[in-house]
């Protein structure tokens, strides 16, 4: 038609490197000690910006997965059908060994978690989705370790750089993953409060309940919580028994998200099924967060990669769509927008693999075994908080484009709240944090000792740890306001990181606006004399 002629559209993000177009991250990970994985990033970043890789995503998540609780005989499987989109992203995840490098034999090398960290983030950015099993996999395996005979059986499976989801036991098959199941329909984050019930048996256990939330339910093996005659425990729940048989765990409905859709979470029932015990009885909170920490570490991953790719979206749009004259880019109004987004996305960058690279040296140093604990909490709690206000105002600068399915960004904006809300949501973190530093309170230490490395190169950021000191000091209604001080550190940690390692027009521009106090209440209002232009540059995805 004489009247369909397509202007002023920009071209799909496709076709550029994730990896290597990213340089707050590409510098990271030379800084945090893993340069020697960049090759392999610089290969899963190809591959991730490809139209291929992109359209796998959208396939996983417009053809969600499905349950299949009987066979057309009337047998009871309880398997979950998913896209083949799913499976590619899922082989390439395992291929890659996102679920399990760092503790693979071959792999002892420093630096191994900071570069699963960058592979999560740049295969993220592809589907979040599929993220779970791989994130629960990793995650399972240092809470394995009370437990050596049970490690040594399942450490190789685990390991594996094989995907394989065929439905049978793990002996017979190439490779397996991991999935939790810690949550009930009564407590949610109170697991103390859960009813299922654990009865010694047969060397092992038999478990009986119903869970509300089972991450990944296709996994091989599961973490769970129960009751045992010695109070809440830990076990290691596997989908077939010993003996090759099917253990009675049923799938009884899958949850229909908000987002998260190319992953399958559900609701499942135990009706005696067979587990090993993890850990001491009654000790089954103080054993699965050694999971948790390392799947906390993976939502701050996570949000962090969904910041990224919601700026990448919204950079590569404004600096090829053109209105009143100029391309939105270069407009005043929409640079201070992106910038202020940019600045956003560095700072949790940045966070992010200063932490993978607390994990990768804790074995064998105490500040960083300390840090670990309160940096891992206190980024979780704030960057799942920024993602879903950045996600909105990225989604805004691509306009009425950005709210239309086959752009993505209703993908990134519906997935944004997830990593809030997994692993403890914000009130359940910030009373973690309390707790760690009433506790622990060594990891209070060494978290000022982090930022004290700044110290000095910022008038502001050394107001914002006086501030914080005094903030600490009044206890009287400290739980009350354990939000603003959590976010305050998370500020001042994030502030200290830039200083010391980002970009210079970033690094002043968060301490003015997040630091310095002159920022308004939304994106774009970053003090005036901020670097718009670097910043924006610095950030904006470059095709070919």
């Amino acid at each position: 038609m004489a009247t369909h002629e397509v202007r002023n559209q920009p071209p799909p993000l496709e076709g550029y490197n994730v990896f290597a177009q990213d340089q707050a991250l590409a510098e990271g990970v030379i800084r945090e000690g893993a340069g020697w994985a960049e090759a392999q990033l610089l290969a899963l970043g190809e591959l991730a910006g490809t139209p291929t890789a992109i359209g796998w995503g959208a396939d996983a998540n417009t053809h969600p997965p499905v349950l299949r609780t009987h066979d057309r005989f009337g047998h009871r499987i309880d398997e979950v059908v998913y896209h083949p989109s799913y499976h590619r992203l899922m082989a390439v995840a395992v291929e890659r060994g996102l679920h399990a490098a760092p503790w693979r034999p071959e792999q002892p090398r420093r630096g191994a978690h900071v570069a699963r960290a960058a592979g999560f983030y740049v295969w993220s950015q592809v589907d979040a989705g599929h993220g779970c099993p791989i994130s629960m996999t990793y995650s399972v395996l240092p809470a394995l370790r009370p437990e050596p005979a049970l490690l040594a059986l399942w450490r190789p499976r685990l390991t594996s750089l094989v995907y394989d989801p065929s439905p049978r036991p793990a002996g017979d098959k190439a490779g397996a993953l991991a999935g939790m199941a810690m949550t009930e329909k009564q407590g949610g984050s109170d697991v103390r409060a859960n009813t299922t019930v654990a009865v010694a048996a047969e060397g092992a256990y038999r478990l009986t309940g119903h869970k509300w939330f089972c991450s990944a339910p296709m996994g091989d093996l599961f973490l769970v919580l129960a009751q045992a005659p010695g109070g809440l425990t830990c076990f290691a729940l596997p989908r077939w028994t010993p003996d090759g048989g099917r253990n009675p765990v049923y799938i009884q409905r899958l949850k229909d998200k908000l987002g998260n859709r190319s992953n399958a979470s559900a609701e499942i029932e135990l009706d005696g099924a067979w587990a090993d015990r993890v850990g001491e009885e009654g000790r089954g909170v103080a054993t699965i967060i050694e999971m948790v920490n390392h799947t906390r570490l993976d939502c701050v991953i996570g949000a962090a990669a969904g910041m990224r790719q919601s700026l990448a979206q919204a950079a590569h749009h404004c600096a090829h769509r053109s209105a009143f004259g100029r391309h939105l880019a270069d407009q005043p109004l929409m640079a201070a927008v992106l910038a202020d987004l940019a600045v956003e996305a560095e700072a949790a960058t940045t966070t992010m693999l200063r932490l993978a690279g607390a994990y990768d040296r804790a074995d064998d140093d105490g500040h960083e075994a300390r840090f670990r604990r309160l940096g891992t909490a206190v980024a979780k709690y704030w960057l799942c908080k920024r993602h879903p206000a950045m996600a909105a105002e990225a989604l805004e600068c691509v306009g009425g484009n950005g709210y239309v399915e086959e752009s993505m960004m209703p993908r990134l904006f519906r997935e944004s709240p997830l990593n809030g809300i997994w692993e403890g949501s914000g009130n359940v973190i910030c009373l973690d944090v309390l707790r760690a530093m009433t506790r622990q309170p060594e990891s209070l230490e060494a978290y000022f000792a982090e930022v004290a490395r700044a110290q000095g190169a910022d008038r502001r950021l050394d107001d914002a740890v006086v501030d914080l000191r005094r903030q600490l000091t009044h206890t009287d209604d400290i739980e009350a306001r354990a939000r603003r001080i959590v976010e305050s550190m998370a500020l001042v940690l994030q502030g200290a990181l830039l200083v010391r390692f980002g970009h210079p027009a970033v690094a002043d521009a968060f301490c003015a606006s997040r630091l310095g106090g002159d920022w308004g209440r939304a994106f774009g209002t970053l003090p005036t004399g901020a670097d718009l232009g670097a910043i924006v540059a610095r950030a904006t995805p470059r095709l070919g």
